[in-house]
C-alpha cells in the first residue's frame, strides 16, 4: 500500500501532556495554548479527560475549559473518557467528540480503570452505545494494543477481537495506542494485518510514545500500511503513571517536520508548534524530549504569508 499524501495530526498534549505533570496549567493558560495550536494548524485537538478530579486534579476543569473553547471552523475537540461517570460529565458538557478508551492488559486496565480487562470491555461497549445513540462522534481505542510491561505482547487476537466489537457497536474512528512505547516495526506491520480487514472503510488512528526510542520509526511502518491519522503531543509531552520510565507521545513538531520532508500534507507549522512547546517548558520548569522545538529556536522568526 502506498504512503498516503496527507495525514492527521491529532494533538493530545493538553490531555496527555498536561494530564502528567505535577504542576496544573490554569485554565485561561489551556485555552491560550489551544488557541495557538489551532492557530499552526491543528484541526483536531484533545483538550480535556473526564476523570475523578481529585486523582488527576490536573483535568478538573474539563467543563469550564470546552465551554470557553475558541470556536473555530473545521477543528474538533476531543475528550477521553474511561467510565460511565466519565461518560455522563462529558456529555452534559457539550462537547461533540469523546474517545472511549479501554486496556487490552488486565494489569493495566485494573491499574488505569479499576476493573478487569472483560470488565472494562463490556463496560467501554456499553458507553460506545450510549454515546452514539446520543449522536456523538465516537473513537473507541485499545491501550497497551503493543505490550504490557506486565504481561508482555498482546495476543494480536485479542486485539482484532477487542477491534471486531468496536466496529460492530458503530465507533465512527478506531485507534491502536502503544501505551507502554513496546511497539517496533514488525508489531506494528502484524497488528495492522489484523486489525485493518476488520476496520473496513473506518479510520484507523495509532497513539505512539517514544518510550524505546522507536516512535516515529513505528510511525514510518503504518505509513507504509497506509494509515493516515497519529496522535502526537507538543513538545513530546505525556506518559502512563503506570508504565516504568515512560515517555511521552511523538512529538507534533517532529512528526511534522518529517511530514513534510517526505512531501506528505499536514497543514501544521512545525515553527508555530515550537513557540508554544518552549512556552510550556518555561512553564514547568522542564525539558520535554521532542526535538524540533529546540531546534527551531535558533531559526529567524516564523513569518506568515
Amino acid at each position: 500500500m502506498a504512503m498516503p499524501d496527507a495525514v492527521t495530526l491529532v494533538e493530545v498534549g493538553p490531555r496527555d501532556g498536561f494530564q502528567f505533570e505535577q504542576a496544573v496549567v490554569p485554565t485561561l493558560r489551556k485555552r491560550a495554548v489551544i488557541a495557538r495550536l489551532i492557530a499552526a494548524g491543528l484541526k483536531q485537538i484533545q483538550v480535556a479527560s473526564f476523570v475523578h478530579p481529585e486523582k488527576v486534579p490536573q483535568m478538573a476543569d474539563a467543563e469550564p475549559l470546552i465551554r470557553m473553547l475558541p470556536r473555530r471552523e473545521g477543528v474538533i475537540y476531543t475528550a477521553l473518557v474511561l467510565n460511565r461517570r466519565g461518560l455522563d460529565r462529558a456529555m452534559a458538557s457539550g462537547i461533540a467528540a469523546l474517545e472511549i478508551s479501554l486496556s487490552a492488559s488486565d494489569s493495566h486496565s485494573r491499574k488505569n480503570a479499576g476493573m478487569t480487562h472483560e470488565e472494562a470491555l463490556d463496560h467501554g461497549l456499553r458507553m460506545i452505545d450510549q454515546a452514539v445513540s446520543a449522536g456523538l462522534h465516537v473513537r473507541a481505542s485499545v491501550q497497551c494494543a503493543f505490550g504490557c510491561v506486565d504481561e508482555g505482547q498482546i495476543p494480536a487476537t485479542r486485539i482484532a477481537g477487542i477491534v471486531r466489537r468496536f466496529v460492530d457497536h458503530g465507533a465512527h474512528v478506531l485507534t491502536l495506542a502503544d501505551t507502554t512505547g513496546m511497539g517496533s516495526p514488525p508489531l506494528i506491520e502484524s497488528m495492522l494485518d489484523a486489525v485493518l480487514p476488520l476496520a473496513g472503510r473506518l479510520p484507523l488512528a495509532l497513539h505512539l510514545h517514544d518510550t524505546r526510542g522507536l516512535g516515529l520509526v513505528n510511525l514510518m511502518a503504518a505509513l507504509n500500511y497506509g494509515v493516515s491519522i497519529f496522535d502526537t503531543a507538543l513538545a513530546g509531552m505525556g506518559g502512563c503513571p503506570f508504565v516504568p520510565g515512560a515517555a511521552g507521545n511523538i512529538s507534533t513538531e517532529d512528526t511534522a517536520y518529517l511530514m513534510e520532508c517526505l512531501g506528505i500534507h499536514t497543514g501544521v507549522d512545525y515553527r508555530r508548534v515550537g513557540e508554544v512547546s518552549r512556552e510550556m517548558e518555561a512553564f514547568f520548569f522542564k525539558s520535554f524530549p521532542g526535538r524540533m522545538h529546540r531546534v527551531t529556536a535558533f531559526q529567524p522568526p516564523h513569518i506568515s504569508n
